[in-house]
């Protein structure tokens, strides 16, 4: 399937420039390729300080496992495979911990400022903080586009997330729900809690006085039906 196209306003991760240089010369191997570019966007996304990747969070990334083509059985062997590679290539450094009985495998960029942190923390002079919480495996069934969207355009997909896209798309017309997406990220409202005020307030007072392309008036008022039932089911 044919990529859509970039949307209006979308965002962009730093990527190291060496990556773009030496690196890009001497990596060949597809999956360490994937799995250190997924890594610079995961942890892009961490906020706070040390920043850093747990195993159990890449073994529970869908986009990675997806990308690295690797089954269920698979995808802890491809992981560690490709993550071993970046390590000994020396584009990610990595240290195991134990607190409290649980063992995490942290990873991180090798840089100055990173190596002296993984440094501190192996002597105990620095606390890496609480363990990240890694969201339960969801399996490797194929995404609907609007899963897509909301990733590239929004942040990560939580299961909590997930599901409630399923349940929006049982409520509105799919068109609404990627229309209400990108109006709030040309809004820079980058948050579920925005996109689902936007699809309860077309289906109350309509979208476009009823015209949206093959929406009418009436797909307003089916849209509004459902929101009510939904409402007293809840």
């Amino acid at each position: 399937m044919a990529f859509d196209g970039f949307p209006p306003k979308v965002r962009y991760t730093p990527v190291p420039n060496p990556f773009f240089g030496p690196l890009l010369i001497e990596i060949d191997d597809l999956a360490e390729f994937k799995c250190t570019l997924r890594v610079f966007w995961l942890l892009y996304q961490k906020k706070g300080f040390p920043r850093f990747i747990t195993l159990k969070e890449l073994l529970a990334d869908q986009t990675l496992v997806k990308a690295l083509k690797a089954t269920s059985a698979e995808r802890e062997a491809v992981v560690k495979k490709a993550l071993a590679m970046a390590v000994e290539r020396g584009t990610l450094i990595s240290g195991s911990f134990s607190r409290e009985g649980s063992i995490e495998i942290l990873y991180l960029l090798n840089t100055e400022t990173d190596r002296r942190t993984l440094a501190g923390m192996e002597k105990g002079e620095q606390t890496p903080g609480p363990w990240p919480k890694a969201e339960p495996w969801q399996g490797t069934e194929e995404r609907p586009n609007v899963f897509r969207l909301y990733e590239e355009n929004i942040g990560v997909l939580t299961p909590v997330i997930a599901e409630e896209l399923r349940e929006a798309e049982q409520i509105y017309p799919p068109a609404w729900i990627e229309e209400a997406l990108k109006e709030a990220v040309a809004l820079n409202k980058r948050s579920w809690r925005y996109i689902s005020r936007i699809l309860e307030r077309w289906a109350t007072e309509g979208k476009d006085d009823g015209k949206l392309g093959r929406h009418s008036a009436a797909t307003d008022r089916e849209a509004y039906l459902r929101v009510h039932q939904h409402r007293l089911r809840s």
